[in-house]
């Protein structure tokens, strides 16, 4: 596991909304928590982060909900994991210490470089899109 609950839970909304978004109509919370097997009130709290983060739009009332900001199936894992855990996983030791650097590594910093480099280069490389259509099961109609 790479990422936290609430940061799974939020790439697995973001791409079921990728996955709706062809309908054109919001979603609602209870569907999406339904949808993603995630607790209603769990769920509703990483969609107002979601907002928050200019990732989805929300309306309220009875035939509000949720949809992805207008071009967003082009938002990158990146900027999701981000905006749910922020960049820790992307800058912060992978042993947790504050001193961790090329001038001063941990004993694995050399090791996790080019590994994190490369997670990176994923996480930034990888849209919504891409995912939500290769994944056309995930989410039956």
């Amino acid at each position: 596991m790479f990422f936290s609950k609430s940061c799974e839970y939020a790439i697995k909304v973001m791409i079921y909304l990728g996955h709706t978004e062809q309908s054109g109509r919001l979603t609602g919370v209870k569907e999406i928590a339904s949808q993603i097997k995630s607790p209603e009130a769990f769920t509703a709290k990483i969609l107002q982060q979601l907002v928050k983060n200019n990732l989805l739009d929300s309306v309220r009332g009875p035939n509000g909900g949720f949809a992805l900001k207008a071009s967003k199936k082009s938002v990158t894992l990146s900027e999701i994991v981000i905006a749910i855990d922020g960049d820790g996983m992307m800058k912060n030791c992978v042993l947790g210490l504050e001193e961790c650097s090329a001038s001063h590594p941990c004993a694995v910093h050399h090791q996790f470089v080019a590994l994190r480099k490369q997670f990176s280069g994923i996480l930034l490389t990888t849209t919504i899109e891409q995912v939500a259509d290769q994944l056309p099961k995930l989410f039956p109609s």
